[in-house]
């Protein structure tokens, strides 16, 4: 098109003006004239454009969209994906995210109602559920009254062998009606309401299954519930062990649908085959590396997260088998001389937390007085406890020993722990630090199995470094409640205080949590005056994942699984609009 025919065009679609008299005007100008006069134009309209731009992304913003896959590596192969009878990560994994509960956890801590409306009675006895209309399972069946009633009868069922069972004894659950579920307690128990983050079986999928046959039936490997994210394919490898499950998200459900439309999860034999895996990119993510690996990991693409688990590691002493630890100043040295901050860094590489009290780190904002004074300052301190008790070396072997009526008590004894690489190392750090003071230690190592069956649940041990799973309610009773002191209790210990039980039968049946945290804080100096055991540090757990998973939030991770309870905010894909189309700024 000429000039001339694009001039009259425009004229004929656009009023535009003074047009004739801006014409008029650059006839007169000369050639260089007018070349200026273009190139100035041009810079101007150059600007104009970039000025506009600059505004335009002034008013964008980023914003997360559906679509995108993450691929995570887990150690070990599922067989049980099922709320009742889950054991292993991979099932607990895939469990939080293909079941969900009548109420759900924040990544921040609190509950909040997910398939049901949760109220309490005044009495703080009876929990009543109404099952939201909306709540539906992955076949679009409606979640109901009779679904939650059956998954809690298997739980209760001795035949099926629930490792949850022990939370519901005591629980009495009523259908009212099809939508309506009541809990009735026999007494107060705050914590409860975590209980009910249990996943609900559908009845009607497991009604015809019977008793003998639950733990063998297909439907533990082919799961369906009402989570985020819902089963689409399978792969097995050549003994029928499922290896491969690809998930989609469910979009049908009462809650927010994930971000993140594929969660594909590949299941490996040990930690070595987890970390090749990752190395060669067939995996994005991977959890529970223990830290003298994370230095070995060969991609840059990726970031860790990390996060306190509601772990204590410990040495827990066994005064009825050892006349040496029966001694307090004897426990009170160990205390007072054990490397708490060493172990965390060297061993732990910094991904722990050193604590000095028998509650995880970050619980509770206490001040944590361990190793306030330089190692030398201690064992000087340590030392001088012990001489004042009447210990003294021998000459012969150097051994620190006590005369005890007619009798000589050395200080000698074992420790007995796993035969984890991370918990020898911790073993042998502390008991290089207790010989410094003149103190024969024994190491005794045990694979998983033996050391739970024939040492621990026997209590066949004088001294035990072990780590207790305090849990997201920190429920301190099974650990230390006089009650608990035989197996299947969790009193290790073997502790035994009159006081101490008084303040955790009443943190148990406190009103609110403020109160809780008073009769666990007395409880604490109760322990510290007692000296049962060494407490030394909280694990953290560690995610590796890729650089571009966004919004991962485990600040209130209980177990592993709990990484994935923020995951419907999870997202990778992303597109840019202006603020005002952005409902998370509007809403």
């Amino acid at each position: 098109m000429r000039y001339k025919e694009f001039r009259a065009l425009l004229l004929k679609r656009f009023s535009i003006p003074k047009v004739h008299a801006v014409e008029k005007i650059l006839r007169k100008f000369s050639t260089a004239e007018k070349a200026l006069f273009y190139f100035l134009a041009g810079i101007f309209a150059f600007s104009g454009i970039i000025l506009l731009a600059k505004v335009n992304n002034a008013f964008l913003v980023e914003v997360p969209i559906r679509g995108g896959s993450l691929v995570e590596g887990t150690v070990g192969n599922p067989r049980f994906i099922n709320p009742v009878l889950a054991l292993s990560e991979a099932d607990k994994n895939l469990s939080s995210l293909i079941y969900s509960g009548l109420v759900r956890l924040t990544p921040e801590g609190k509950v909040e109602n997910d398939l049901a409306e949760v109220s309490l009675s005044k009495s703080r006895l009876t929990y009543t559920a109404r099952i939201y209309n909306s709540a539906r399972f992955h076949d679009g069946m409606p979640v109901t009254a009779d679904d939650v009633v059956f998954t809690i009868s298997k739980i209760a069922d001795p035949l099926i062998k629930s490792p949850k069972r022990g939370n519901w004894d005591g629980v009495a659950v009523e259908k009212i009606d099809d939508k309506t579920v009541t809990f009735t307690l026999r007494e107060p128990y705050t914590p409860f309401i975590y209980n009910l983050n249990l996943g609900i079986l559908p009845k009607h999928i497991w009604k015809n299954v019977t008793d003998d046959e639950f733990s063998f039936s297909q439907f533990n490997t082919l799961p369906m519930g009402s989570g985020p994210y819902q089963v689409l394919k399978v792969e097995r490898n050549s003994g029928g062990i499922p290896n491969y499950y690809k998930l989609i998200a469910f979009k049908d459900g009462s809650a927010k649908v994930p971000y993140i439309t594929n969660l594909i999860f590949k299941f490996y034999p040990s930690e070595e085959t987890l970390l090749e895996a990752y190395a060669s990119r067939h995996v994005d993510s991977i959890s529970g590396i223990s830290p003298e690996k994370l230095k070995n990991l060969k991609r840059q693409d990726s970031r860790i997260v990390t996060s306190s688990l509601p772990r204590v590691f410990a040495v827990f002493f066994n005064q009825s088998r050892s006349k040496a630890l029966l001694a307090k100043e004897a426990r009170q040295a160990f205390d007072l001389i054990s490397p708490r901050k060493e172990i965390v860094s060297k061993i732990l590489g910094g991904y722990g937390t050193a604590t000095s009290l028998p509650l995880p780190a970050g619980i509770y904002n206490w001040p944590n007085a361990a190793e306030e004074k330089t190692f030398d300052e201690r064992l000087s301190q340590a030392k001088e406890i012990l001489a004042k008790a009447g210990w003294a070396p021998n000459k012969d072997t150097g051994i620190l020993e006590k005369k005890s009526g007619s009798s000589i008590i050395k200080l000698s004894f074992s420790i007995s722990t796993g035969d984890a690489p991370e918990l020898q190392a911790v073993a042998e750090t502390l008991a290089a630090s207790w010989r410094q003071l003149g103190a024969n230690i024994e190491i005794l190592s045990y694979e998983t199995g033996d050391l739970n069956q024939n040492v621990i649940r026997p209590r066949n041990f004088e001294a035990l470094l072990f780590g207790e799973v305090v849990s997201r309610n920190a429920d301190l009773y099974p650990f230390w409640h006089s009650s608990q002191r035989t197996d299947p209790g969790l009193n290790i210990a073997l502790y035994a205080n009159g006081r101490a039980d008084k303040l955790l039968d009443s943190a148990r049946s406190a009103e609110n949590f403020e109160t809780i945290e008073k009769n666990y804080k007395d409880f604490v100096a109760e322990i510290k005056k007692d000296i049962p055991a060494v407490f030394l540090y909280t694990p953290s757990f560690l995610y590796v994942v890729p650089e571009n998973l966004r919004e991962v939030n485990i600040k209130s991770l209980a177990v592993a699984q709990d990484r994935f309870l923020g995951v419907r905010d999870w997202y990778i894909e992303t597109d840019k609009v202006w603020k005002i189309f952005d409902t998370n700024l509007t809403n």
